[in-house]
């Protein structure tokens, strides 16, 4: 069977890749000309005549691999993306050959129930109620949210939470922010936007929660900025003049939005006060834990999301430090009546009473045909365990803390605030934008990978420690390479 050589091929020449990756055979990255990758993989060849199969497939690998970018290697440190799990990776295989749209329980029951199993797992590390697993399948009534409060800061009696899992933590953000919009607005969904609404979040937010406030109608004008200190994280003291400036510009804030860590240097806001001010001033709570929530499995780490139970809504992506392929994040909610009431569609062959053994998911989501991402993460998570996870994640936390104190030993280098999580931000001399030139020559030169971040209105290098194989040989090879590209000082 043609599927069956393939298939090994695929196999041997990933298996030849990260074992070249690990060693550092080749560089970590490297930057060729679109124009010259579209003519070197042959693509417009295999697109007029076919044929890429066999050993023509071999061959295609072998130059296709050897233009990626190295997640495997110990030098790649720039992004917030899962080295993945190889037993994830077969999860994405075995969900891409069946191909079962799970989103209607009929197109994918066994995709369903990991996805249903995969979201109590989530609800359960932030302390919500899991969702009960239904014997009879009927798409869930939502009350309407002008006939119920806001829920209290425990689940009020009868309900409990619920999710669902989306193609990646922008589209989670969206989903969460259209439940808190169709809480506080309910009438948006027939009547429109009627053009006071506002968001408050900080600056430091992934910028899907500003693309959110445009796609949802509220737009710049209407999302308003937390207070921060000088590390980015919000200061619950000062959420009073933000509401009140909301107020007194006549707008009526659907969601509160902190930060379960903040993107750019792996902060983590005070959840618990947020919390309580959002439960007194009856405004939806939602946290973006797409990067940080993982820490909710380590007992050394969860203290981090104090207070994450007092949330509205949680997103939290498996596809960073739960080792899953992307994209896979989870919208969950405390109360399952928000997500269930959070879009309003008509489509007979879709949306109508039914009897089934099982439950569908499409009326919680902005897509239609949905892949089966809880199997991506349940393969991972069935692999290692919980506490291989654990592991995991708490050798990342603790090399970024090494990184941390290697670095400020060093008279030319500085750090900006000590990690929380897994990212470290660093400073050579003062230097500012010359940081980005020298990215970009690491980057040319093939040899590291970082990232960049802007922190009071100054450039930074950036690190994140994703990759198990990545150690401080790496960072004091980092600190040689900076200084050998930078040269002496100039003299004064």
């Amino acid at each position: 069977m043609a599927f069956a050589h393939d298939a090994g091929t695929v196999v041997d020449r990933l298996v030849q890749y990260a074992a070249a990756s690990v060693a550092k055979k080749q560089p970590v990255v490297r930057l060729e000309p679109l124009a010259e990758l579209v003519e070197r993989l042959e693509l417009e060849r295999f697109a007029r005549e076919g044929g890429l199969t066999g050993d023509a497939l071999g061959e295609f690998l072998d130059r296709y691999l050897d233009a990626t970018t190295r997640l495997h290697h110990p030098s790649h440190l720039a992004h917030q993306v899962s080295v993945p799990h190889y037993a994830g990776a077969l999860g994405a295989l075995i969900d891409g050959f069946t191909n079962n749209p799970m989103a209607i329980y009929e197109m994918g029951p066994a995709a369903a129930a990991i996805e249903c199993f995969v979201i109590n797992w989530m609800l359960e590390k932030i302390g919500w109620p899991p969702a009960p697993l239904p014997m009879d399948g009927r798409v869930p009534q939502a009350q309407d949210a002008q006939e119920r409060p806001l829920p209290p800061a425990t689940a009020p009696a009868g309900s409990h939470g619920a999710g669902v899992l989306t193609h990646g933590g922008s589209l989670a953000n969206l989903t969460a922010l259209t439940a808190a919009r169709s809480r506080a607005a309910p009438e948006v969904w027939n009547e429109g936007n009627p053009g006071d609404l506002a968001l408050l979040a900080p600056a430091q937010s992934h910028y899907s929660v500003a693309r959110a406030a445009g796609i949802l109608g509220i737009g710049a004008q209407g999302a308003y900025e937390l207070a921060v200190d000088a590390r980015g994280v919000v200061l619950p003291d000062r959420l009073p003049q933000a509401w009140q400036r909301a107020m007194d510009d006549g707008r009526k804030p659907i969601a509160l939005v902190a930060n379960a860590c903040s993107t750019a240097v792996g902060l983590y806001d005070p959840l618990r006060e947020i919390g309580e001010f959002c439960r007194e001033q009856g405004v939806w709570f939602h946290v973006d834990g797409a990067h940080g929530a993982s820490a909710l499995l380590s007992a050394r780490h969860r203290h981090r999301l104090a207070g994450v139970e007092l949330a509205d809504s949680v997103i939290w992506d498996a596809h960073k430090m739960l080792r899953a392929p992307p994209l896979c994040a989870a919208v969950l909610v405390r109360d399952h009546r928000d997500l269930d009431g959070a879009f309003h569609e008509e489509a007979s062959y879709l949306f109508h009473a039914k009897e089934q053994p099982g439950v569908d998911l499409i009326h919680r989501t902005v897509e239609c045909t949905k892949a089966g991402l809880g199997l991506k993460v349940f393969c991972v998570l069935g692999s290692l365990g919980e506490a291989g996870l654990v592991d995991y994640l708490e050798a990342q936390v603790a090399l970024a803390r090494k990184a941390y104190d290697l670095i400020q030993a060093q008279p030319d280098f500085h750090c900006p605030v000590a990690p929380e999580s897994n990212i470290l931000c660093f400073r050579y001399r003062d230097w500012n934008v010359e940081h980005l030139r020298l990215r970009d020559q690491l980057i040319a030169r093939g040899t590291f990978h970082l990232s960049s971040a802007a922190l009071n209105g100054c450039w930074h290098l950036r690190m994140v420690f994703m990759n198990p194989h990545t150690s401080l040989v790496e960072v004091r090879e980092l600190i040689h390479a900076i200084r050998d590209l930078a040269g002496p000082p100039a003299s004064g």
